[in-house]
């Protein structure tokens, strides 16, 4: 039976560094394709969002184009208390020689953080019973599971 261990790691949320964290509120787009690229690339010379000047369900229109499909969405702001952050590996962390020898640990650093995010839809314009929007209702239920019982 092959030795089936987890990886050991963890993640710095911290904004201590010297560094200032760049807020990439409205910049953060849910894209419904996947791309196979990972690199810098000039995307607001190509990706560039106009509102259209409707709502449905209450919710702004934008429209933009993606390699030639048109994509309508909506900026939404995540809800109140949660934030969005954008990760990178930090290789400069202390490790345990054991984790070192495994190959097996992983240490994350915030370098960005967000609370808006566009999502897009290829056909059909955003509404409230899209998948993307229906699942933040999970935040309600997860606090709803995870906040203590009172019994009187």
């Amino acid at each position: 039976m092959e030795d089936e261990r987890g990886t050991i790691g963890s993640i710095n949320l911290s904004q201590k560094d010297k560094e200032e964290k760049v807020n990439l509120s409205s910049q953060v787009h849910h894209l419904p394709c996947c791309i196979k690229f990972n690199g810098p690339c000039s995307v607001s010379q190509y990706f560039k969002p106009k509102p259209k000047g409707m709502e449905i369900d209450g919710l702004a229109v934008e429209e933009a184009h993606f390699r030639g499909r048109k994509l309508q969405g909506t900026t939404i702001s995540l809800p109140n208390g949660y934030s969005g952050f954008v990760l990178a590996k930090n290789n400069s962390g202390k490790r345990k020689a054991f984790d070192v020898s495994e190959g097996r640990s992983d240490n994350w650093e915030m370098k960005a953080k967000f609370d808006k995010l566009t999502y897009w839809n290829h056909d059909s314009p955003p509404s409230k019973d899209d998948p993307f929007l229906r699942s933040f209702h999970w935040f309600t239920v997860a606090e709803a599971v995870s906040s203590p019982l009172y019994v009187t």
